[in-house]
C-alpha cells in the first residue's frame, strides 16, 4: 500500500505547485509573526488558514455499506513477480467491530499498518451505483480531491460540488472508460479562459493494476489557463470554492474488463454481475482513504478558522472584515467597496469619516468613483446639529464655534435667532450672525438699530424715528418760540406731589409700543399698565391712544421714549380729559386733534415722568386721601 501514497503526496505537491510557483499564491505558506495578517509595522496584509485535509474526521453519508446482513464477498488480489493472482474472500457483518466496514472509516486516521475501509454491499445483488456524500461545514478553497481503493477502482465514477450546503450540486470530474456513454461527454476536452469552469472526463483512471487497490486524485486547477493568476481570476476562485462533495460510483471493473475473460459468463448480459458464475469475484467499491485538500475559505482576511458558539466553523477575521468568509465589511467600515485580500494589497475595509458624530454610514459608488476610488462612505444619523456627508457642518439653526474642533460633541452652537427681529432660523454658518429685518441689528437680530424705534407689528418691529423740525411745526402764522421759555412753565419741576395729583383729571402708568404722526399730531400706541385717577369717564387698563403736539414732542415737552414705562398726569391745567378730543389748556397754542380723536392728551403742562417702580405706593396712599376728601383743601 505504500505506493499510492506515494502517489498521493506527489499529488498534493502538485496541486500545491499551481500556486506556489508565483507571488500570487493564494495558498502559499507564510512566516508565523505575531499576527500573519499584519506586517511588523502593523499594515494590514493578505493572510490565509493552514492547508488540511478538510475530509479529516468529518462524517460521510453513504448510500451503501455491507454488514447488514452479515454477508460473504470475495475478490482477486493481484502478487506480483509473475505469479498467478490468487482470490481472497471475507466475511462483512456490522454487528462485530472486527468484521465491520462502516463509513467513518472513510475519514479516519489513516496508516498503511493498519487500513481501515469502508465497503459497500455486494454490487451482485444491489445497484451499481453507490453514493458518498461529504460536508465539511463551511466554505473551502480546495486544491483536490482524493479517494484510496481497498477494491478495484471503478470503471466510472463521477464527482460533484455544491456551494450552498447541499441544495444544489454541479458537476466537477468524471472518470470512465466510456466518457461518451456514460456521460455524454468527450475523453479528454481541452479546457480554455472560455470554459475553466466545465468538469472533464478521462479514462486515465483505468489504465494500471485493475485488480488491485489504486488511487483517484482530481486537482481542481490542473490544466485550467487561469491557475497561474489565480488572485485575478474571480471564475477559479469560484471553481475551488465548495461545502459539500459527493462521490457517485456509477460501474464497477466487471469481468472482461478485468481480464478474465468472457468464458465465466452464463450467457448473461456483459455488464450484469448477477450473470457470473460462482467462481468468480463478487464485486463491491471499498475505499480506504477519502481526502479533500484544500484551506477554509477566509478571503485572504483571516489566518485561521474557528467555531463559534453554535459549534460551527467561521473565519477569525482581521482587516474589518466579518462574516463567515470575511466576505463583507463590519459596520461603519464603508469607505471602500469589499474586495478580496490579494499578494500585492490587504484591501482591508476602511472606516467612514464622521468626525466622531455618527455611528453608522453607508457606501455609495457614485461618490467613490468621483473621488478617485479613494472614498464612498456616507455618514448616516449626524448627531451634535451636525450635518453632511462626513458630518463635517453644522445643520441648520447652528453655526460653528471655531473655539472648538470640528469633532467636538458642542463644535455646532445654536443660531438662537429672535422670532421677530430674524428674517429666518438660519445664521451665518462661521460668525453665527441672523439675517435680520430692516431696522433690525445685533447677532441674533434682538434689538432695534441706530435711529429706529420698536413698533407693534412682526412684519416690521423696528420702524424709523421721524426726525421733527420744531419751527417747521409751528404754524406759519405764528412767531417760532424759543423752546426754552416755551417749554418754562414745568421745566425742571418733575417731582409729584399730593398737589399736582389733585389737580389733574387722569394719572396713569402706561408703556409706549408704538407712535405714528396725524396731521400736526404725535399718535402714541399705549398699554395703560395702572390707573391711579381718571375724572369722568372711567379709564381701564389695555391698550389707548396718547396723543402729543408735534412742537411739544420736538421741543422735548412732554420727553417720551419708545418701549419705556411713563407716569402720565393730564387734564385740568394742560389737555382736556379722557374720552373726550383732546385740547390745548391756557397759553398753549397748538390747534386740537378733533373731538373724534379719542384717547389721553399730553402737553407740556402735563406731568410725564419715566416710571419708578417705587411710586406705587406714593401713588395709592394719594388715592386714599382724595376718596377722604383732602383734594378739596389742597
Amino acid at each position: 500500500m505504500r505506493e499510492p501514497w506515494r502517489c498521493l503526496l506527489g499529488l498534493c505537491l502538485l496541486a500545491c505547485s499551481v500556486f506556489t510557483h508565483s507571488a500570487t499564491n493564494p495558498f502559499a505558506g507564510q512566516q508565523t509573526p505575531l499576527d500573519p495578517c499584519y506586517d511588523d509595522t502593523g499594515a494590514a496584509r493578505r493572510c490565509i488558514p493552514e492547508f488540511i485535509n478538510a475530509a479529516f474526521g468529518k462524517d460521510v453519508l453513504v448510500s451503501s455499506v455491507c454488514g447488514r446482513p452479515p454477508s460473504r464477498s470475495c475478490s482477486v488480489v493481484e502478487r506480483g513477480d509473475d505469479r498467478p493472482s490468487v482470490r481472497t474472500c471475507q466475511i462483512c457483518d456490522a454487528a462485530d467491530p472486527r468484521r465491520a466496514h462502516p463509513a467513518s472509516y472513510l475519514t479516519d486516521l489513516n496508516s498503511a499498518h493498519n487500513l481501515t475501509c469502508w465497503q459497500s454491499e455486494n454490487l451482485n445483488t444491489s445497484p451499481y451505483n453507490v453514493t458518498l456524500t461529504l460536508s465539511l461545514g463551511k466554505k473551502f478553497e480546495i486544491t483536490y480531491v482524493s479517494l484510496q481503493f481497498c477494491s478495484p477502482r471503478p470503471e466510472s465514477l463521477a464527482i460533484y460540488k455544491s456551494m450552498d450546503y447541499g441544495k444544489t450540486w454541479m458537476p466537477y470530474q468524471f472518470y470512465s472508460s466510456q466518457c461518451r456513454r456514460m456521460y455524454n461527454r468527450p475523453n479528454k476536452a481541452t479546457i480554455t479562459k472560455q470554459n475553466e469552469q466545465e468538469a472533464l472526463c478521462t479514462d486515465g483512471h483505468t489504465d494500471l493494476h485493475p485488480l488491485s487497490g489504486g488511487l483517484i486524485a482530481f486537482s481542481t486547477l490542473d490544466g485550467r489557463p487561469s491557475g497561474k493568476d489565480f488572485d485575478n481570476s474571480p471564475v477559479l476562485q469560484d471553481w475551488v470554492t465548495v461545502t459539500d462533495i459527493r462521490v457517485v460510483f456509477n460501474r464497477p471493473q466487471l469481468p472482461r474488463e478485468l481480464g478474465l475473460g468472457a468464458g465465466s459468463n452464463s450467457g448473461g448480459r456483459d455488464d450484469d454481475p448477477m450473470a457470473v458464475t460462482s467462481t468468480l469475484p463478487t464485486y463491491f467499491y471499498a475505499v480506504g482513504d477519502f481526502q479533500v485538500g484544500g484551506r477554509c475559505k477566509c478571503n485572504g482576511h483571516a489566518s485561521r478558522c474557528l467555531k463559534d458558539k453554535e459549534g460551527k466553523l467561521v473565519c477569525d477575521c482581521k482587516h474589518n472584515t466579518e462574516g463567515p468568509e470575511c466576505d463583507r465589511c463590519k459596520p461603519f467600515h464603508y469607505d471602500r467597496p469589499w474586495q478580496r485580500a490579494n499578494a500585492r494589497e490587504a484591501n482591508e475595509c476602511l472606516p467612514c469619516n464622521c468626525n466622531l458624530h455618527a455611528r453608522r454610514c453607508r457606501f455609495n459608488m457614485e461618490l467613490y468613483k468621483l473621488s478617485g476610488r479613494k472614498s464612498g462612505g456616507v455618514c448616516m444619523n449626524c448627531r451634535h446639529n451636525t450635518a453632511g456627508r462626513h458630518c463635517h457642518y453644522c445643520k441648520e439653526g447652528f453655526y460653528r464655534d471655531m473655539a472648538r474642533p470640528i469633532t467636538h460633541r458642542r463644535a455646532c452652537k445654536a443660531c438662537d435667532c429672535h422670532p421677530v427681529g430674524a428674517a429666518g432660523k438660519t445664521c451665518n454658518q462661521t460668525t453665527g450672525q441672523c439675517p435680520c429685518k430692516d431696522g433690525v441689528t445685533g447677532i441674533t437680530c434682538n434689538r432695534c438699530a441706530k435711529g429706529y424705534q420698536q413698533s407693534r407689528s412682526p412684519v416690521a418691529p423696528c420702524i424709523k424715528i421721524p426726525v421733527v423740525n420744531p419751527t417747521a411745526v409751528v404754524s406759519s402764522t405764528e412767531e417760532p418760540a424759543d423752546c426754552e421759555s416755551y417749554c418754562k412753565p414745568v421745566k425742571g419741576n418733575l417731582k409729584i406731589n399730593m398737589k399736582k395729583y389733585c389737580k389733574k383729571d387722569y394719572a396713569v402708568q402706561v408703556n409706549v409700543l408704538d407712535m405714528e404722526t396725524v396731521g400736526d399730531w404725535a399718535k402714541f400706541s399705549v398699554n395703560v399698565v395702572s390707573v391711579y385717577k381718571s375724572r369722568g369717564e372711567p379709564l381701564k387698563r389695555g391698550d389707548n391712544i396718547l396723543w402729543v403736539h408735534m412742537k411739544d414732542l420736538a421741543c422735548k415737552c412732554p420727553k417720551i421714549q419708545m418701549s419705556k414705562r411713563f407716569l402720565v398726569m393730564g387734564g385740568s391745567d394742560g389737555g382736556t380729559g379722557p374720552g373726550a378730543g383732546p385740547g390745548v389748556g391756557p397759553g398753549g397754542g397748538a390747534s386740537s386733534p378733533g373731538a373724534e380723536r379719542v384717547g389721553l392728551v399730553a402737553d407740556k403742562n402735563s406731568l410725564v415722568i419715566q416710571w419708578r417702580d417705587v411710586w406705587t405706593r406714593r401713588l395709592r396712599k394719594f388715592q386714599r386721601k382724595e376718596k377722604k376728601g383732602k383734594c378739596s383743601k389742597a
